[in-house]
C-alpha cells in the first residue's frame, strides 16, 4: 500500500484483500452487518467537522478545475447533507437482509426439493465522479448485500471520500468485520481505474456512476461485467389532458430542485393543443426560476428563449437549462423519446388513463412516471434506503440498484438418497 507509484501492485493488493473479506461477509450475520452500518452512521456524525473540512479542500480543488455551479453543488457537503448520509446509512441498516432470502421453493416429481436463494455477487468495483455521498451509499449497500467493495471516487471528491470511508471502516471494526470489506483506492491516478476494469480474478462486477464519458470508458475497457448507469436524458411529456397545477409543480420540481442530478428533467415535450395555455405557463415559470430554455419553433413562451439546435435533443445538461418542443400527439412524443432518451427516466403528465397506459407500455425506460417529479428517480425514494446507481441496461439489475439488486442466486437441491432413472 505504501508504493502508490506501482499502481498494478496496489490494485492487486486491494483485490486480494477484497476477495478475502468477501468470503467472510458472505456468511456474516444480519446483526453484525446492521451493527457495522449503525456504527458507521454514528461515526459520520461524530466526525462531521472533519468531513466538512475535507470537503472544503475538494471544493477548492473543484473551483480550480473550473467545475460548473451544478457540479460544485454535487460536490458540496454541509451539515444537512451529512445528515442525509447518516439517514441513508441507517435506512440501509434497517432494510431486510437480502442474503439467504428464498426466492422460490418447489418440489419435483423426482422427490427433489429445490430452492432458489439470494447470494452475494462477491467483490464489486464502484467507479464514481464528484458526489462524495456515493462513498457511503455504495459502501453501505455492498456491505448489506454481503459483498466486498473497492471504491474509486472522483479526483474532485478525493478528500471527502477518504473522510467518509474512515467512518465506514470504524463501523466495520466495531462490528468485528474486516475493514477490507470496504476499501477506497488511495490515489487520484487514472491508471487505477484501468487496472480495476481488468481485475477479472478479483472483481465480479463494476458499477460506474457518473457522466457519459466515464460510463463509455468503462463499457469500452472493462473485462469485468458492468452494471451501466448511462446519462439521465430525462423527458417530461405534457399531454393535452394535463392538469395545469400538477404540470406547473411537477415540471418546476423536476428541473429546478437539483439540476445536477441524473433524475433532473432535460427535455420538455408539449402537446400542440396546450402550447398557448399550460405549455406557456410552465415555460414562463421555468424562465422565472432562472432556467434557460432552448425552444423549438412553435412554442409560446417568455422572452429570451433560445432557438433549439439539433444537439439539444438527447443532451444531458446537468444545469439550469432545458430543451422544449411541441409535439402533435402522444405518438409523436413517444417517438421523440425513443429516439433521444437514455432509458433512464421518462414522465407523462396527464389525467387521461389511456394515455398513461400507452406511455407505460410503449416506452422501455428503466423508470416511467406519471404525474410525479422525475427527481424521485432515486433508490432512497423507492424505499431501498439508498442506491449505488440507476442501471439503464436490461440485464440483471435495472433502475435503482439497492442491496437486493447486488445479489445473484444459487439453487439448493435436497434429496433423500434420490437417484435419476
Amino acid at each position: 500500500m505504501n508504493d502508490i507509484q506501482n499502481i498494478p501492485a496496489l490494485m492487486q493488493e486491494l483485490g486480494i484483500r477484497a476477495k478475502q473479506a468477501a468470503q467472510t461477509l458472505a456468511t456474516a450475520s444480519a446483526e453484525r452487518k446492521h451493527a457495522a452500518l449503525i456504527g458507521a452512521a454514528e461515526a459520520v456524525w461524530t466526525h462531521r467537522a472533519e468531513i466538512i473540512a475535507a470537503n472544503a479542500k475538494d471544493l477548492e480543488y473543484g473551483a480550480s478545475k473550473g467545475l460548473s455551479p451544478a457540479m460544485m453543488d454535487r460536490l458540496m457537503l454541509d451539515e444537512s447533507r451529512i445528515q442525509s448520509i447518516i439517514d441513508g446509512l441507517r435506512a440501509v441498516a434497517e432494510q431486510p437482509d437480502p442474503v439467504g432470502e428464498v426466492l422460490a421453493d418447489w418440489e419435483q416429481p423426482s422427490g427433489l426439493n429445490i430452492q432458489r436463494v439470494r447470494t452475494p455477487l462477491g467483490v464489486i468495483g464502484v467507479i464514481y465522479e464528484s458526489r462524495p455521498n456515493v462513498t457511503a451509499d455504495a459502501g453501505a449497500l455492498c456491505l448489506k448485500s454481503g459483498n466486498a467493495v473497492i471504491l474509486r471516487g472522483g479526483s474532485e471528491s478525493f478528500h471527502s471520500s477518504q473522510a467518509i470511508h474512515a467512518c465506514l471502516a470504524e463501523g466495520l471494526r466495531g462490528a468485528g468485520l474486516p475493514e477490507e470489506a470496504v476499501q477506497l483506492v488511495p490515489t487520484r491516478d487514472r491508471a487505477a481505474v484501468q487496472e480495476l476494469l481488468t481485475m477479472t480474478s478479483f472483481v465480479d462486477v463494476i458499477v460506474p456512476r457518473g457522466g457519459k464519458g466515464l460510463v463509455g470508458l468503462v463499457q469500452r475497457e472493462a473485462r469485468v461485467p458492468v452494471f451501466a448507469h448511462l446519462e439521465g436524458i430525462v423527458h417530461i411529456y405534457l399531454d393535452k389532458a394535463a392538469d395545469p397545477q400538477k404540470a406547473l409543480e411537477v415540471v418546476l420540481n423536476a428541473k429546478t430542485r437539483r439540476t445536477g442530478i441524473c433524475g433532473a428533467a432535460e427535455c420538455l415535450l408539449i402537446h400542440r393543443d396546450i402550447v398557448d395555455t399550460i405549455g406557456r405557463d410552465v415555460l414562463t415559470a421555468l424562465a422565472a426560476a432562472g432556467v434557460e430554455i432552448h425552444a423549438a419553433e412553435g412554442l409560446s413562451g417568455p422572452d429570451g428563449m433560445i432557438p433549439a439546435q439539433d444537439e439539444d435533443w438527447g443532451k444531458e445538461y446537468l444545469d439550469a437549462v432545458i430543451a422544449a418542443k411541441p409535439v402533435a400527439d402522444i405518438e409523436a412524443a413517444i417517438g421523440h423519446i425513443r429516439k433521444y432518451h437514455s432509458q433512464h427516466t421518462d414522465c407523462i403528465i396527464t389525467e387521461d388513463e389511456a394515455a398513461v397506459s400507452q406511455f407505460f407500455s410503449e416506452l422501455d425506460s428503466a423508470i416511467l412516471m406519471h404525474n410525479a417529479s422525475t427527481q424521485f428517480a432515486d433508490g432512497g425514494e423507492f424505499g431501498m434506503g439508498a442506491e449505488i446507481g440507476i442501471a439503464t441496461g436490461k440485464m440483471h439489475a435495472r433502475g435503482p440498484v439497492g442491496a437486493a439488486q447486488l445479489t445473484s442466486f444459487k439453487y439448493l437441491v435436497r434429496g433423500n438418497g434420490t437417484v435419476r432413472s
